[in-house]
Parts: C-alpha cells; structure tokens; sequence
C-alpha cells in the first residue's frame, strides 16, 4: 500500500512514519505543514527510505490537497494532522478551529473526490482512517466523586460526546465529519480514539516531555490544581500498531477505542519521572521532586480519562505491548539520550509559551 499520512512531522504522525517504514513494505508519503510541533528531525531514520516521501502542505489549501493525491496516488489516507494542544487551544482557539474542522473538511472533499475516481478495484480497497482522542468524551466520574467499591465507568465506542476545551470540540467536530461523509457520501472511513501518548519525540510542551526537560535543567515542575487528574496513558508505539490494525482490518464505519490500560493520576506521573531521573541521572543538588510547583488550574480541566479498549482486542486481536512502568522507563531513557533533539526544538517561541503559561 501506499499510504498518505497526514501530520507526520509530529509527535504521533512520526511514530506513525517510522513504524510503518520499519516494520511494513508499505509506503508512505508524509503531508505535513510544519508548524512548531512539526520536526522533521524526528524522521530521520527512515527519511532516505525509498518508501517515503514528503510534501510540506497545509491540509487547508484544497489545490495543493488535490495536487498531491493525483501525483501521489494513495491507497488508504490516515489522518492525524491537527493542533493538540488544550492549553494552546485556550488562550488561541481559532488556528484549531482551523486545522482540526475546515483542514479536516477540506481533507474529507480531497480524498472524496480522489476516490470516485478511482477504478472499481481501487476504489473498493480504498480507505480512510481518522485518528482522534479520548477527550471529545468529556470526562468521568473521578474516585473521589463515588462511593467504595462502586466500579468506575471507562469511554466506550458508544459514550456521548461532551467536550469540553476548544481542542476537544474541534476534534469532536471533526469526528462528526467523517463519520457524516461515510453516510452521506459513501466515503469508506474508519475513525480511532487513543489515549494520552508518550514516548520519544514528544514536543515538551505536554506533561511527561515537559517534565523531563525542566527537572534536567533545574526548573520548576508546574502541576496544575490539585495533581489528581487522571488519564490513561499509551505508549506511542503501542498506539501505532493499534491504529495500524485498524487500518488494516477494521470495519468500515466502525469506531476503536485505543488504549493502553493504565490510569494514573498526573501527580503521580511527575513523580514516577522524578524517581526515574533519581536514579539514570542523579542531582547533585538533591530529588527532584523538590522541583514540584503547583500552579493554578486551566479551565475546565477535566477530571478523568479511561478507555474501555476490548472492542479492538475482541474484533482484531490487540492490546498494549508495554506497561506504564517500561513505557515510562524507555521514555525518560530516550529524553536523556537525545538532549540535542531536545535543544533542537526549543526554540524562542517555545520558551515564551512555557513562561506565559507557566510563570504566574
């Protein structure tokens, strides 16, 4: 197959890249507009592959989006290009408007109008797999907020959607989209929701990266609220070859919840990684726990994430190779590996964003 992957200069999309060149005889063309989070450092073991390709385009921009289906002729489109970040979402909401509802709509027509083109053979085999999050869910029902005993609910492939950030709603909206396009048009779609990722090449702009990069040079660990937020967590690899099993054999118009089976509490998670640095990287100046700083909450932070993933596992047989404890372990060990990656994408820009956020 060849397969169009779009966002795959970010953190997911690369792992995407590198798995499917490493692991498959697939190919794959990477359609990404390199935004901030965009690296095509990320890339660099596979990018002189005969097997992969690369167009920096905007999935906003309907001509290029055409221009590069008929030369690049795709077999299947997995599309994970979007803005990711919540807290970005809530101060700038208009670039996820953006990207994650008209890029995805103008994406939808592109590939539209590619496969009704397409010969009988072609078309038939023709697939269109939209990679999205847990958080279009809304949140749960958090242990402190129910009685002993009582068995917490998880996010199903049927849980009504209730965002709640910017971010959530786009991507909500996006969902509905391609699930809009399979009735209406006929369009062959598949849709996924993962849990929280982690793992290598992770923009330090989210909670695990972020924590790494700050303690190793000495700064503040900033938690926000209370710490007990608690999402499930997925090692990114894992979710690569969920979602590649989807793509896969997966039914059309059905929906895959994809996680990693592992609830922690955020607090929790930046104590694990204190303890890990402890150990791989002592400092000198004591734990680096005496880093934590807790600062005021975002808005609307949601209190809890889990994802019921049997359906996967049931209807395609996969689950979570890593547990949190290896995932977390490899993590921190890549992070301290590849300082210079780290350096690499901290750029000015970077550092504005984590002091605006942050320094209050």
């Amino acid at each position: 197959m060849k397969i169009l992957v779009t966002g795959g200069a970010g953190f997911i999309g690369s792992a995407v890249v590198r798995h499917i060149i490493q692991n498959t005889n697939d190919s794959v063309l990477n359609l990404d507009k390199l935004t901030y989070a965009g690296n095509l450092e990320s890339l660099a073991s596979v990018a002189s592959s005969e097997r992969y390709a690369f167009e920096q385009v905007d999935i906003c921009n309907r001509a290029e989006l055409d221009r590069v289906f008929a030369l690049h002729q795709p077999d299947a489109v997995m599309h994970l290009a979007a803005e990711s970040h919540v807290d970005r979402s809530i101060t700038g909401p208009a670039d996820f408007i953006e990207t994650n509802i008209v890029g995805t709509y103008m994406l939808l027509e592109a590939a539209r109008a590619y496969w009704n083109g397409l010969d009988a053979v072609r078309k038939a085999a023709f697939r269109f797999h939209h990679i999205s999050t847990d958080e279009v869910y809304g949140d749960l029902p958090h242990p402190d907020e129910v009685a002993p005993g009582v068995a917490l609910p998880l996010f199903t492939e049927t849980t009504p959607y209730a965002p709640s950030s910017p971010y959530s709603a786009s991507k909500a909206s996006s969902d509905h989209l391609v699930r809009a396009w399979r009735r209406t048009y006929g369009l062959p779609t598949i849709v996924t929701n993962c849990s929280n990722n982690y793992g290598p090449y992770h923009f330090p702009e989210k909670l695990i990266p972020l924590m790494i990069v700050n303690a190793l040079a000495g700064k503040p660990l900033p938690v926000y609220g209370d710490g007990q937020q608690i999402r499930d967590w997925l090692y990114v690899t894992d979710h690569c070859s969920g979602i590649r099993a989807v793509l896969a054999g997966g039914t059309l118009g059905e929906t895959y919840n994809i996680g990693g089976w592992n609830e922690k509490a955020n607090i929790d998670i930046v104590k694990t990684v204190c303890a890990l640095l402890d150990e791989l990287r002592p400092d000198p100046a004591g734990p680096y726990a005496r880093l934590i700083t807790y600062v005021t909450d975002r808005p609307g932070h949601d209190r809890r994430y889990a994802i019921d993933a049997r359906k996967i596992e049931r209807d395609l047989g996969w689950r979570p190779a890593e547990t949190f404890e290896t995932g977390i372990r490899k993590t921190v060990q890549w992070y301290l590996a590849n300082e210079a990656w780290v350096a690499n994408v901290q750029s000015g820009g970077y550092r504005d964003w984590v002091s605006q956020q942050y320094g209050a």
